[in-house]
């Protein structure tokens, strides 16, 4: 029962750090400003980077390594690459705007600019659900310590303070209300617990695929690391600052995955 607990208030931890992040909206008057744009979204960068070698890819090679003994890397590199294909696919399918960019990415839909920049940030966001909701189940079937799990968790929420923030405070901007923009802010971090809760429940029931699952969910976040957070912290004006934020965030990921761990 106590790991069922950690485990329904872990799930919640990310979603958490959105809605913080969201509420932004009613404390300050503008959006924010390209460099600090480029500071939140490298630290993002490096805090997803750094939970997918150290609470993600290390575990899974772990688990594997009574099975697989000098092959353990098998089962990781697998989960990866179908990490990666599948938010490829994801990604040709779901249709979605950037904030750097004024075209559309996806299947064609006839969607408002607003819509569109909500499902970019929910697509960002169904790999991070994935990882916590994995790590959980881990926790769950014992082959995960929880302390690992609220590292991810706690990791995963610093960075999504700023996510909530990006969303709220552009959409503030071009004139809608703030507690409408503080509502949609807070929704791009929905698909996050739910995500996770359905990864746990599957996850639960096929635990000798843990190492893959892991892997997996490591795969779809360097996706979006690569994809779409280093460009957007790289776009424009050269500038080094979204580089120093990445390794900072990868310092503090790396931290508190080896404190917590």
């Amino acid at each position: 029962m106590k790991n069922i607990s950690l485990t329904a208030e872990g799930l919640l931890i990310p979603f958490a750090g959105t809605t913080l992040g969201a509420a932004c909206v009613f404390f300050m008057k503008r959006q924010l400003g390209v460099t600090i744009q480029r500071i939140l979204t490298g630290f993002a960068a490096g805090v997803m980077t750094a939970a997918s070698v150290w609470s993600l890819l290390i575990p899974a090679i772990e688990q594997s390594e009574e099975k697989w003994g000098r092959l353990a890397f098998l089962p990781a590199v697998t989960g990866f690459l179908l990490g990666i294909f599948f938010l490829l696919i994801l990604d040709g399918v779901i249709p979605h705007l950037h904030f750097d960019s004024e075209k559309a990415e996806g299947l064609p839909a006839r969607l408002s600019k607003n819509t569109m920049l909500l499902l970019a940030v929910t697509l960002h966001n169904i790999p991070e659900g994935m990882a916590v909701g994995v790590v959980y189940a881990g926790v769950l079937c014992g082959a995960m310590p929880a302390t690992g799990a609220l590292a991810l968790a706690a990791g995963i929420a610093i960075q999504n303070f700023p996510e909530g923030a990006i969303i709220s405070l552009p959409l503030r901007a071009e004139g809608m209300s703030r507690k409408k923009s503080f509502l949609l802010g807070t929704l791009s971090g929905a698909v996050e617990p739910v995500g996770a809760a359905v990864t746990v429940l599957a996850a639960a029931a096929v635990v000798p695929a843990m190492p893959y699952l892991l892997s997996f969910a490591a795969g779809a976040m360097i996706y979006v690391v690569v994809e779409e957070l280093i460009p957007e912290m790289s776009s424009g004006e050269h500038s080094n600052v979204g580089t120093v934020a990445f390794a900072f965030g990868f310092a503090v990921m790396m931290i508190l995955d080896v404190a917590l761990g």
